[in-house]
């Protein structure tokens, strides 16, 4: 189930046909997921892909921005972004010790897309640590684990929770992972989609909020990944990466804006306080097209006509963006399943346990959701 699926229900603007970042047009999702459970064997990790357009980035590039909220963590290719503000590459989210391999498949992967031309890349690739479940040590994800994500990369709905980058992630104390929502804009507004992709790991139980109730302390009591006698970490530390895109026509400047924007959706939910987690937020817009073809020794025209959202229009945008962005971290939640790794077991945040936390701090539905089914277990085997 997801959040809405529950009557619960995120600001008041409308999500796109899948509720997540493949309602902008042309942007796809992959994920590879390994999961091992077998005796001391801990492998719980993978990679998530998100193409922005429907051909190669670098044929059809898109205007970008970075926002870093808080830098305990790290990312490759964001400089670039910074100077030109251009994505030229998909964008790969993985954990923090296989982001030198995943990158490098990125470079392959252009590569064999690119032989005839002079060209270089730099992939963007962002990570967060699930090192609490999973053996990171020993980098399982592959180069071709980042082939198989890409082979995956589709539109539609988007699988949530423990699979690819998010397998081995934990978000509050419960079991996170990656979670995706969007909006719609009304027609006075600009008619423009904006969707959201998180990779949750990251806050605190009792901080908690979900559409603005506190039912974090309601729930401190679940028994958390952090328990025991060996100390693996402290409630808190971990990451969060988010991944906003729209088809407004926005210029790098106003992508950078947007994600910033990423920050109150995350606040809202109760993070981005923590010195020990890595808040790094990307936001590209595919509402330009013809923009300079990346590096191919060749250089076209020299200028280029563009559009751009006017300033007395974007505060709907920077509002769709917060909301997606608070709705994919509670997704990201409720799509998880109970995951045990290293000796520790994370638990995911049940929908009819969200349910009565909510009612308990004063909630009451828009409307009565159907019967609730708690949720099961991750299978082993990869």
């Amino acid at each position: 189930m997801r959040l809405r699926d529950l009557g619960i229900v995120i600001g008041t603007g409308k999500p796109g046909v899948n509720n997540a970042i493949t309602d902008v047009p042309g942007v796809r999702v992959g994920h590879h997921t390994l999961n091992v459970q077998s005796g001391e064997t801990s492998i719980h990790t993978g990679v998530t892909v998100i193409e922005p357009r429907t051909v190669a980035a670098h044929l059809e590039p898109c205007f970008a921005g970075v926002h870093v909220l808080n830098g305990n963590g790290d990312a490759t290719g964001l400089e670039w972004i910074r100077e030109a503000g251009l994505l030229t590459t998909p964008i790969a989210c993985t954990n923090t010790h296989s982001v030198g391999v995943v990158r490098d498949a990125l470079v392959a992967a252009e590569r064999e897309m690119a032989r005839q031309h002079t060209y270089w890349c730099m992939p963007v690739v962002l990570e967060t640590y699930d090192g609490i479940l999973s053996d990171i040590w020993d980098q399982h994800v592959t180069a071709e684990h980042v082939q198989l994500a890409l082979k995956d990369a589709r539109s539609g709905p988007v699988q949530e929770g423990c699979v690819g980058g998010g397998t081995g992630m934990i978000c509050h104390e419960f079991k996170g992972g990656i979670g995706t929502s969007s909006r719609v804009l009304s027609a006075e507004q600009g008619g423009w989609t904006v969707g959201a992709l998180v990779q949750a790991n990251y806050g605190v139980r009792e901080s908690l909020r979900v559409a603005g109730y506190p039912v974090g302390t309601v729930l401190k009591e679940v028994p958390s990944p952090y328990d025991g006698p060996v100390n693996v970490g402290v409630p808190g530390m971990g990451s969060i990466v988010i991944t906003i895109a729209t088809d407004a026509p926005l210029l790098p400047h106003q992508c950078t804006r947007l994600a910033q924007r990423a920050s109150v959706g995350l606040a809202r939910v109760g993070g981005g306080t923590e010195d020990d987690s890595g808040d790094i937020f990307i936001a590209f817009s595919v509402g330009n097209t013809g923009l300079p073809v990346a590096n191919l020794g060749h250089p076209g025209t020299p200028t280029t006509a563009l559009q751009m959202v006017n300033n007395d229009y974007i505060s709907a945008l920077f509002v769709a963006a917060a909301d997606a962005v608070e709705e994919a971290i509670v997704n990201a939640m409720l799509a998880a399943d109970d995951l045990e790794g290293r000796g520790r077991r994370a638990l995911a945040l049940k929908p009819a346990q969200l349910l009565s936390a909510m009612k308990k701090v004063g909630w009451q539905p828009e409307f009565t959701p159907g019967p609730v089914e708690t949720a099961g277990t991750v299978p082993t085997g990869t």
